[in-house]
C-alpha cells in the first residue's frame, strides 16, 4: 500500500505549517505516507474556475490512473475517524494504493471529483484548504493509532 496525498501550495502560516509537519510525520510512522505539494495557480485576471482547472490538472497528474482516489470536499460521505482506520487499514491489507487529495483555495474542478472513486467529507463547514490539510493529517494519524490499538483515540 502506498498512501498519496496531493494538495494544492504549502502553507503560509508558520504555526500551522508547523502543526501540519507533526501530524504528517507522526501519521508516517503507521502508514507509507507521501506527501505532494503541487504549485498554486496564479488567480489575477483569471476566473475562479480556471483557477480550479489548472489546479486540478497539476493534482490529477500525481496519481496513476489506477489508483484510488479520496477527494476532500463539503459535499462527501463523513467517516467516523473508526471507520476511517478501518477504510485505511484494508486497503493496506489488500495492497491497494490510495490518493487523497485537497484543493485549493477555490476548491476542486468536477474533473477531480469526477476522477475520484470517493468524495469524503472533512467537516461540515468550509474549511480554509490549509486548515483541511491540518484536519486531515491528524485524522491520518488517529487512524494509525485506531488500527494499532493505542490509547490516542479515546
Amino acid at each position: 500500500m502506498r498512501l498519496v496525498v496531493a494538495v494544492v501550495g504549502k502553507p503560509r502560516d508558520r504555526h500551522l505549517a508547523a502543526a501540519i509537519d507533526d501530524y504528517e510525520t507522526r501519521a508516517a510512522r503507521y502508514w507509507p505516507l507521501e506527501i505532494v505539494e503541487v504549485r498554486e495557480a496564479s488567480a489575477r485576471g483569471v476566473a475562479p474556475g480556471e483557477v480550479r482547472t489548472r489546479e486540478g490538472v497539476r493534482l490529477l497528474e500525481r496519481f496513476p490512473p489506477a489508483m484510488g482516489l479520496l477527494a476532500c470536499d463539503e459535499r462527501g460521505d463523513r467517516f467516523t475517524s473508526a471507520e476511517f482506520a478501518r477504510f485505511l487499514s484494508a486497503a493496506r491489507d489488500d495492497a491497494r494504493d490510495v490518493g487523497v487529495v485537497i484543493g485549493g483555495a477555490f476548491g476542486l474542478p468536477d474533473e477531480v471529483r469526477a476522477r475520484a472513486s470517493r468524495l469524503v467529507q472533512l467537516a461540515p463547514w468550509t474549511l480554509p484548504h490549509e486548515l483541511a490539510r491540518l484536519v486531515l493529517a491528524e485524522q491520518l494519524y488517529r487512524a494509525g493509532t485506531i488500527a494499532r490499538g493505542e490509547p490516542y483515540h479515546k
